[in-house]
């Protein structure tokens, strides 16, 4: 039977954090937003923030095209699209309004500049034709965009079309929590920060010029995306990403009235955990890890090892308050498998998991055989004479 010892191991170096006043400046902050709804988000863990109406149905414009673009690198990634295929501009695509590169029906196009156009001035043909590319016709690539948004867990989020044009969509709608939830999907895939961090770029030769529609790309530190929206039933729309000293955070405005509102709401959310919030990297002192006993294995001992857990996003302050609760078997019957997990390190503040290491095996033992026991034991007399 396996036998379990807790160590419990504290490291304080401060007692409590200041989390009353923390508390105060997030309601504060959240008094100040005119905007229709919000959402802070730690790109890493999915956390939330800071929220303000985080589920409420409204039409998100142009962040839409955060969805078009998913489908667009995940179908990258599986070989379905390739960033050299020529993509034949349909007469649907070409007719589309809003923002847009102007395609002629039956122009060609590469798929690497139809995302340059989709994410840098949120062309509506552009991003049409792309859908159009992966699925045959927009309408079938909508059904596969409500089918990833189910996949993710989207309970607020239904799309009628691949561009946010809404003035004759009718059930055309997402919430600040799902598009943060999506664009922290899409941000999974490096590549397309290479476009969503260009500020200006060209396409047909030079003769189409490209302005990211994304002023904090040029204006705020560490910004590495992502999609703004606009149109007269959404408002002004964005969903900004940023990253600082590990610190990776996704920023949702939706429904703001002017465009420099927009801005300086993303802004102020994305100041407000950079400021308040720190990346927690857990490590712990393997020599502390006592050695395992193997019940009836070929080795009597074996020295586990630990695998270091993930960083987590802690509030300023707060990492010093983190206490290490290990949990390690004392024996463990053979045989035992190479990366067998042998216990855990816990991570906790205030008796909450913030993080968890695994603690395995480096080797297999073999479980001792009667054949090897008794060849043992002839060796141990044969020795002795």
């Amino acid at each position: 039977m396996k036998k379990f010892l807790s160590v419990f191991l504290s490291v304080f170096l401060c007692a409590f954090c200041a989390l009353p006043a923390f508390c105060e400046e997030k309601n504060a902050l959240l008094e100040t937003l005119t905007a229709k709804s919000c959402v802070l988000m730690d790109l890493s863990s999915g956390e939330i923030l800071l929220a303000k109406n985080e589920n409420e149905k409204l039409p998100p414009a142009s962040i839409t095209k955060i969805m078009t673009l998913l489908l667009c690198f995940e179908s990258l990634d599986n070989g379905m699209l390739s960033l050299d295929d020529t993509v034949t501009a349909s007469t649907n695509a070409s007719k589309k309004g809003g923002s847009q590169i102007w395609l002629k029906e039956n122009e060609t196009m590469t798929v690497q500049d139809l995302l340059k156009a989709t994410v840098i001035a949120s062309a509506n043909d552009a991003c049409t034709a792309l859908g159009e590319k992966i699925a045959g016709d927009e309408e079938s690539f909508v059904v596969m965009m409500n089918e990833r948004a189910k996949e993710l867990g989207l309970k607020n989020t239904n799309f009628e079309n691949c561009s946010g044009l809404d003035d004759t969509a009718e059930n055309h709608y997402s919430s600040a929590f799902d598009i943060a939830v999506m664009s922290r999907e899409l941000m999974k895939h490096e590549k397309i920060k290479e476009y969503t961090t260009i500020w200006m770029d060209s396409l047909r030769g030079g003769a189409t010029q490209l302005v990211n529609t994304n002023k904090l790309i040029r204006f705020y530190e560490g910004a590495t995306g992502l999609k703004t929206g606009t149109t007269s039933k959404a408002g002004y729309c964005i969903s900004a990403t940023a990253e600082r000293n590990g610190v990776k955070l996704c920023a949702v405005v939706l429904g703001s009235d002017t465009g420099e509102h927009r801005f300086e709401e993303a802004k102020k959310l994305l100041n407000y955990g950079f400021a308040n919030y720190t990346v927690f990297t857990p490590a712990f002192d393997e020599t502390l890890i006592t050695k395992v006993n193997v019940l009836y294995g070929k080795t009597n001992e074996i020295t586990p090892k630990v695998v270091p857990a993930e960083s987590s996003l802690l509030p300023k302050g707060s990492e010093t308050s983190v206490t290490q609760r290990v949990d390690l078997c004392v024996d463990v019957e053979a045989p035992v498998e190479k990366g067998q997990v042998l216990g855990y390190i816990y991570y906790e503040i205030d008796g909450k998991e913030i993080a968890k290491s695994q603690i395995i095996s480096e080797e297999r033992v073999e479980r001792k055989t009667f054949s090897y026991i008794l060849y043992s034991l002839w060796s141990s007399f044969a020795l002795r004479k």
